[in-house]
């Protein structure tokens, strides 16, 4: 993305933040217990699954991957009040904590811990859920439009609803096209690296997206360009 364009170089940052969104949710779900970490709205009906004794769904589960993931927004959201008005330096803040936690995540999982033990999933959930809360927080304040990083219902929503079809203006498609392909290949790598490498794997990839992603907004933290000025 050219840093001359209304949000410089953020759409192609967040694209990233939304294939680990990809990659951490693949682990959630398919080793911590049929859970999301990053899609609440998947959370919430999870809930609700498991409130009616639906099979293989868990109350405790869902309820820490909720109450994480808006602990984590709490805290994105304190960093958008400090750091809100330079967006450069708001989103290497948030990177750098969605690092600590994936990192500190990555840890537990080559700690030895029983894998199938509630002590593994529940870490992994608490520490995965924050990160993403921070991550989405974050999304929210920058306000890149059509990249929310970790739901797609309204993107896929105006790919139809504004579509020429619709006899709408059909503004950014290719975003929104991106952002949905960026999600499927996050989900569909993280799922293929769990089932053949497992979770450290998949854990260590996504620690290198954001390692790479904060190097790439730390260089921007001083900038004065039109685009890092935040409301």
């Amino acid at each position: 993305m050219r840093s001359t364009s209304p949000d410089g170089p953020l759409p192609a940052l967040l694209l990233v933040l939304t294939a680990v969104t990809g990659l951490v949710d693949a682990v959630s779900y398919l080793k911590l217990g049929q859970v999301f970490v990053a899609n609440m709205t998947g959370n919430v009906v999870f809930l609700g699954f498991a409130v009616a004794d639906a099979g293989d769904f868990s109350v405790a589960a869902s309820l820490v991957a909720i109450a994480a993931f808006m602990a984590g927004a709490l805290v994105g959201g304190r960093i958008g009040s400090s750091a809100g008005r330079h967006r450069a330096r708001l989103l290497a803040i948030a990177t750098s904590m969605q690092i600590a936690l994936v990192a500190a995540a990555l840890a537990v999982s080559l700690a030895g811990l029983d894998p199938e033990g509630a002590l593994f999933r529940y870490s992994l959930t608490t520490l995965l859920a924050l990160a993403m809360g921070v991550q989405n927080a974050a999304a929210r304040r920058l306000g890149v439009p059509d990249l929310t990083t970790t739901v797609l219902t309204l993107t896929l929503t105006g790919l139809a609803a504004d579509s020429t079809l619709a006899r709408g203006t059909n503004p950014r498609p290719g975003r929104r096209l991106q952002a949905t392909a960026v999600m499927f290949l996050g989900a569909a790598v993280g799922a293929y690296l769990v089932l053949h490498a497992g979770v450290i794997a998949v854990l260590a990839l996504a620690l290198t997206l954001l390692v790479l992603n904060g190097i790439a907004s730390y260089r921007f933290r001083s900038s004065a360009q039109a685009w890092t000025m935040g409301a």
